[in-house]
């Protein structure tokens, strides 16, 4: 997290992939705005234009069922953002999922929880990672968290906190890269896509951001190898099942 502010500018000119800022309301809440008419044809413009792989979600009534309190990986804490500091979505019907970014909170597992749930703090991660290896779930993968800084990444990304500070290479504990690289491990079979260094990003590497995290003391190496150790194990009982790509 390192700098505790916003890191989405959904309500402003927002960071797409290029850096470059987009319009101050998204077409997808024009849609509503326009009413039940405007709905219906600018959701098959989107569809025309290939932004969004499903549409039909957007009318009222379509939405995927939810839980209250369920979380996307088995025996993690829920601890809810505020709905300020994420988006609504139908993923990865509406925006494909192909990334995971590592951030660092620069501070504590309570400390992230906490600012997740300010409303004025405009950010939140889908999960934060304790240093004894417990997995918080602040955001449901299905929805747009603002982790990234830059729209099209949170769009197509799932974000994850690690306690501790950059820094500080004791931050980074056994247990913290175990239970991270499982964490990570579930959400590329659930999507589809490799564990390497393109699809497993840092912070830092997100264009347009001005974020360091994870840092110099992220070992790179040590996770991917984690990682793909989980993917070779057989899936765990209770274990989300791979989502089917349409």
């Amino acid at each position: 997290m390192q700098r505790m502010g916003k890191r989405d500018g959904e309500s402003g000119g927002e960071q797409r992939e290029g850096g470059k800022a987009g319009p101050g309301i998204t077409r997808r809440r024009a849609l509503w705005i326009g009413g039940g008419g405007a709905v219906a044809a600018g959701a098959a413009a989107l569809a025309a234009g290939g932004e969004l792989a499903h549409w039909w979600w957007l009318l009222p009534g379509n939405e995927k069922p939810r839980t209250p309190g369920a979380v996307d990986f088995r025996g993690a804490q829920w601890g809810a953002a505020s709905p300020e500091n994420y988006r609504r979505a139908d993923r990865p019907a509406d925006y494909e999922i192909d990334r995971v970014v590592i951030h660092v909170v620069q501070g504590s597992f309570a400390t992230a929880l906490d600012v997740f749930q300010n409303p004025f703090h405009e950010a939140a991660a889908h999960y934060v990672v304790r240093k004894d290896g417990h997995i918080a779930q602040s955001v449901r993968e299905l929805d747009v968290a603002f982790h990234a800084g830059n729209r099209g990444y949170n769009e197509r990304s799932v974000g994850i906190e690690h306690e501790g500070y950059v820094d500080r290479p004791e931050s980074f504990t056994d247990a913290m890269y175990a239970s991270s690289a499982r964490l990570t491990a579930g959400i590329c079979r659930r999507y589809g896509f490799p564990a390497d260094r393109e699809h497993l990003v840092g912070h830092v590497e997100v264009p347009g951001t001005d974020h360091t995290d994870p840092g110099p003391h992220w070992n790179w190496d040590r996770y991917l190898r984690l990682v793909r150790a989980e993917l070779h194990k057989p899936v765990r009982a209770g274990e989300s099942p791979p989502v089917r790509k349409t």
